[in-house]
């Protein structure tokens, strides 16, 4: 039987949304695709405004001071330690930093009471993430970034304090604009260019591959053609990979320790690109400089392989772990009739009536289901609970244990609803004394919830149980 008014709201916040909140699926019922249409189409849907965010640059050369300065007090107190031992002054020679040191990798698993700067910059990301999935009406746009920072993920063990800065530069800033331009503004991100390692990598016949007979790094053109544009074992070959490397060598950083203003920002450096023309699936494209590499990006964004894997990944997402065909077939057409433009691809989401299955197939992912949960009850936890969350989930906030980002298939998540119960219990302990069960089942599912759902709600022990069991419901755990 084909959903009502409400029931076909309520699927929207679910499927294409972050789950609904007090008042939520009634202030959508009367037209639930106009309100989809109506997200995506608001100025700055998608963005985060605000001042107190740093850029990556800043953020990286925030704890590239910090990281220097608490080393200098380190060796400081140890030579004074030394002197007073020794009786003699003792001259120890700083210890040069390694080379992630400028990224500053991870932070320390234990943090000092008082948060130092940097930690303090991450959780005014995580807030500000946090904050603009909270406040979203439906949470469309925010899913559209979730999933795209997810394909073109950087991992925050690596780059612990740009993950925010790149999320918000090279995701949000096109999220709802052009692939190609996504792909650019990813590719060449200091994040991404130090997280596959191309800021290292040098042509082998450049001026400084012959000096210092180093070497190429193929990480960000192989990730770039299997995970961000062509698909794996697509129109590709080895020999791809080996020349698109090559194209975008001298793609790196300006160093933090001689640069104090711009350290950490994109820096193009002919010393280290190789020279020479560079034939990529079929085409030659002529020594250009930083443009030889920026004109190969453009092709691969247009490429018909491209359009189809890009639809798969989007069709999995918002339909089931096999997407329909013909919904890849409309969403591939869409992304080469358009050029490839973000908005329209949303747009053919709304449209498609596959999309609008009621059948329910795809189980959330740890952080949607946290997000939905937090939104129904109407309350989320501070920054340092909300990493604790997400770990104890599996879905580490900013850190995808691979390239290929967090897996999107219900399979990888099924062990984990264990933790889910916990964590709902939990949150159900904290709530009970404010939050009525039935209200709670209204909120978050409504005309969603089952028969078998609201019986074992109405007969739960006790208030603490029955919240609990509103957001452990299999209609609360699926898109």
């Amino acid at each position: 039987m084909a959903l009502d008014a409400k029931g076909a709201a309520a699927l929207v916040l679910h499927r294409f949304g972050l789950g609904p909140r007090a008042g939520s699926i009634g202030a959508i019922a009367s037209d639930p695709r106009g309100a989809l249409l109506a997200e995506i189409e608001k100025p700055g849907a998608g963005q985060i405004v605000n001042p107190e965010l740093l850029t990556s640059g800043q953020a990286a050369r925030l704890a590239f001071s910090f990281n220097q300065a608490e080393q200098a007090k380190r060796i400081a107190q140890r030579v004074s330690e030394e002197q007073r031992n020794s009786g003699a002054a003792v001259v120890t020679p700083m210890e040069p930093p390694k080379p992630d040191d400028t990224m500053m990798a991870a932070a320390p698993p234990a943090e000092p009471a008082t948060p130092n700067p940097p930690a303090q910059n991450r959780n005014r990301e995580i807030k500000a993430r946090i904050d603009a999935a909270m406040g979203a009406e439906i949470g469309f746009a925010e899913r559209l970034v979730w999933f795209w920072s997810n394909h073109f993920c950087v991992s925050a063990d690596i780059v612990n304090n740009m993950a925010g800065g790149y999320e918000r530069e090279a995701i949000r800033a096109h999220v709802l604009g052009r692939f190609g331009d996504m792909l650019l503004a990813a590719e060449s991100h200091p994040a991404m260019l130090v997280y596959l390692d191309n800021s290292r990598s040098i042509g082998p016949m450049s001026v400084a591959g012959l000096i210092n007979k180093t070497g190429l790094n193929e990480n960000l053109a192989r990730e770039t053609l299997e995970l961000h544009t062509l698909g794996v074992r697509t129109v590709y070959t080895q020999d791809d990979v080996f020349r698109f490397a090559k194209t975008i060598t001298g793609w790196t950083l300006r160093p933090p320790a001689t640069d104090p203003d711009h350290g950490n920002e994109f820096l193009f450096n002919a010393r280290l690109h190789e020279p020479g023309p560079q034939t990529i699936l079929g085409k030659t494209y002529p020594e250009g400089g930083v443009e030889q590499g920026r004109a190969v990006l453009a092709d691969l964004a247009r490429h018909p392989a491209t359009a189809a894997h890009v639809a798969l990944k989007l069709a999995r997402h918002f339909t089931s772990d096999e997407p329909p065909p013909a919904l890849m077939e409309r969403l591939s057409k869409r992304f080469i009739e358009t050029d490839g433009d973000l908005k329209e691809l949303a747009k053919a989401l709304i449209e498609a009536p596959e999309t609008w299955d009621e059948q329910r197939m795809k189980l959330k992912r740890p952080s949607e289901w946290l997000i939905s949960a937090w939104r129904a009850i109407g309350a989320a936890p501070e920054p340092r609970r909300v990493l604790d969350s997400h770990a104890y989930l599996g879905e580490r906030f900013w850190r995808p244990p691979a390239p290929q980002g967090f897996p999107d298939v219900q399979s990888a998540w099924l062990d984990g609803l264990a933790q889910r119960l916990d964590i709902a219990n939990r949150a159900a302990e904290l709530v009970s004394a404010r939050i009525e069960p039935s209200a709670l089942v209204e909120t978050a599912l409504g005309p969603l919830a089952s028969a078998d759902t609201r019986q074992a709600i109405a007969r739960a022990e006790s208030r603490q149980q029955a919240i609990t069991l509103a957001l452990m419901a299999p209609e609360f755990q699926r898109r």
